[in-house]
């Protein structure tokens, strides 16, 4: 079961909570659902350089409030809270209700699988090398602390007329283990030959061991993985 879902969805509920926090009619889901997508894909396209994995949506009657996770928020603040301000009238005139918008910053980026994901794909449609990509994503991202990771690419690697799939995996990543902090990650790399999928799994820990979520615990992992293979 665990190698065949997302490993987010798998755990809301249970050890996550949702990323979308409302009550509505069975009228007003839907619509509610689409500004929520809306929302989600305009600040994302918007500040693809601010580093932004997840996107919380919380609603009340009066506003909807807009938690954005971001490893250069800087990027989203501008200069003297501007960009923010400007963020905020579009993201209103949008969905045409009041919105509050409040970011917080993500302290280890290495240990985000969205952003290693996002990294490894513009490495890909730079033309680098894509098992070196790799291995430097997976030790970046165990010496940032991280458990275990997983990266598996799919696509015509290299330029190869066949598409094929290459995966390589560091210390401990057990998708079935519900108490396990199992971050996920999926993004596109754009080639001249075509899309290459790049899935990104990070080990974070277990969630007993930090009620703040920080699990990723620096120093105790090795500096090298333990083991990298290809299947």
């Amino acid at each position: 079961m665990g190698q065949k879902v997302n490993p987010i969805g798998f755990r809301t509920g249970i050890m996550l909570g949702w990323k979308s926090r409302w009550f509505a009619s069975k009228k007003e889901f839907a619509e509610l659902l689409i500004e929520d997508f809306k929302i989600r894909k305009f600040i994302k396209e918007k500040y693809r350089a601010a580093g932004i994995p997840k996107v919380e949506i919380e609603r009340t009657r009066d506003e909807v409030k807009v938690i954005l996770f971001s490893a250069r928020p800087g990027v989203i603040i501008g200069r003297k809270g501007q960009e923010v301000e400007e963020l905020q009238d579009k993201l209103q005139a949008l969905v045409g209700r009041r919105i509050n918008i409040k970011i917080e910053e993500i302290a280890r980026p290495e240990l985000q699988a969205h952003l290693v994901a996002e990294e490894i794909a513009e490495q890909l449609s730079k033309r680098a090398s894509f098992r070196r990509t790799l291995k430097r994503a997976i030790e970046q991202t165990m010496e940032a602390g991280a458990k275990g990771i997983k990266i598996q690419i799919s696509g015509r690697l290299g330029g190869s007329e066949m598409a094929r799939q290459e995966k390589q995996i560091a210390g401990s990543v057990p998708l079935s283990t519900l108490r396990a902090k199992i971050d996920y990650g999926f993004v596109e790399a754009s080639t001249a030959q075509g899309n290459i999928g790049v899935q990104v799994w990070v080990n974070q820990g277990m969630y007993e061991d930090q009620a703040d979520g920080a699990d990723a615990q620096e120093g105790q992992a090795p500096k090298k993985p333990k083991r990298a293979y290809k299947r």
